[in-house]
């Protein structure tokens, strides 16, 4: 691989004050790093810092922070955590848990929840419930089933949400249910990320029906400036905002109508936040809806939605909001971009003809969205459609990329990439 040896010198000099990636949305739960420099183009034998071998397929997305690269796997029957150096030495591996279960055919399995760490200690959850920290030099911290805890997951296609890290508070949701909507299985639940003890946990409340009660998407903690953080929690009908105490702050609907209620819509993709706003998702080519993080009770219909797309929402990529835009990656390669104060359309291009499961980020005034067959289309934010790049490894993904220090961490199928420019 061409420049592989100073590539990976590289990345054992990067500058102290560099950001982490420490979580699936990285440091700020938004898809956006402040990095420099960062590689567009890349291939084979171009700004390849190194390839390392991986057990097995995963959908979860590293994550990296104090020079370690964390991420989930299954090996076989196995599912394990595993750390990394910067510079492509895998430090440790620990099985965290038997039994693995592919969902949908190649869609996932149950190391598709993403790890998260402050740099000091790294929790991971998997698909059939184990919750497990270690330090990071991979010393065990506490562990527990969320089953045994919370209760039994019934879920269609597999738990996948991904654990949000605020302020040493780990929070989750398990949003998912028998389908009927006089019982009520959904809840979140905030945990001590040193102990695992939990701290607080109420009931989520929606009346979703059917497969409706289901969501694959993951919690998002918004800190707006100037108010206090909001925890985000996206399904069964409804965006629900939290206070960090874990009082209902207020909740965004008009995504299912009573009169015409689609069964399965089911939320997959989770919102975007930055720019004073949030940007809701929802299932099945609806509705996408922007509003402003205050107000109480139901805010739909209310002056905080700043508007409303009826059609056109990413099923599964999570939207970007990035310098005034918000982009929105349908899973089959259609990208919109509209205006992120008024939702008007700046224009619809098709990147590729295949699935996308990763959610777009931004970075370096460029926006990077990598497709199943790993195809990375890199386009210039900006109100002009401009498509700078197509890298293609040659290997699936469904796992979003991660950037730290200026590095590009790519997880395909087969194996973890570190993508460093090389000039």
């Amino acid at each position: 691989m061409k420049h592989l040896s100073l590539l990976a010198l590289m990345l054992t000099c990067v500058p102290t004050m560099a950001e982490d990636w420490p979580q699936w949305r990285g440091a700020h739960h938004d898809g956006v790093s402040a990095a420099k420099g960062v590689a567009t183009t890349w291939g084979s034998d171009e700004n390849i810092a190194w390839r390392l071998p991986l057990p097995g397929p995963a959908g979860s997305t590293p994550v990296v922070a104090g020079g370690r690269v964390f991420l989930t796997s299954v090996d076989e029957a196995d599912l394990v955590l595993l750390a990394f150096s910067t510079d492509g030495q895998q430090q440790w591996r620990r099985v965290v848990g038997k039994g693995n279960r592919d969902m949908r055919g190649d869609e996932g399995n149950f190391a598709s929840p993403s790890p998260v760490t402050d740099g000091r200690s790294v929790a991971c959850l998997f698909g059939q419930g184990t919750l497990a920290c270690f330090s990071a030099e991979g010393e065990p911290k506490w562990e527990f089933n969320i089953e045994d805890r919370y209760g039994k997951l019934d879920i269609q296609f597999g738990y996948a949400s991904t654990p949000v890290l605020h302020d040493g508070r780990l929070y989750l949701q398990m949003i998912h249910g028998e389908g009927d909507p006089d019982t009520n299985e959904a809840q979140v639940f905030c945990l001590d990320f040193e102990t695992g003890e939990e701290v607080w946990r109420c009931e989520r409340l929606t009346g979703a029906k059917a497969e409706c009660e289901h969501s694959y998407a993951s919690p998002t903690i918004y800190s707006p400036p100037g108010a206090a953080p909001l925890l985000l929690t996206h399904g069964g009908d409804f965006l629900v905002a939290y206070t960090l105490d874990g009082k209902e702050a207020w909740r965004l609907g008009g995504f299912n109508d009573e009169g015409r209620y689609h069964p399965t819509l089911r939320f997959v993709s989770s919102p975007a936040v930055g720019d004073g706003l949030i940007v809701v998702p929802s299932a099945k080519r609806g509705a996408v809806v922007a509003v402003s993080p205050g107000g109480s009770g139901e805010v739909a219909g209310t002056s905080h939605e700043l508007w409303r797309m009826p059609q056109g929402t990413p099923d599964v990529p999570s939207p970007l909001i990035y310098d005034g835009l918000v982009y929105l990656c349908r899973e089959d390669g259609v990208l919109t971009c509209v205006e992120a104060q008024t939702g008007d359309e700046v224009y619809t291009r098709r990147l590729q003809s295949d699935r996308y499961r990763s959610s777009p980020v931004g970075v370096d005034g460029k926006v990077y969205c990598c497709s199943r067959k790993g195809v990375v289309s890199v386009i210039r934010a900006g109100r002009e459609f401009e498509l700078l790049a197509k890298n293609d490894l040659g290997e699936a993904v469904s796992s979003s990329l991660a950037i730290a220090d200026g590095v590009i961490y790519l997880r395909t199928f087969d194996a973890l990439y570190a993508i460093a420019d090389g000039d």
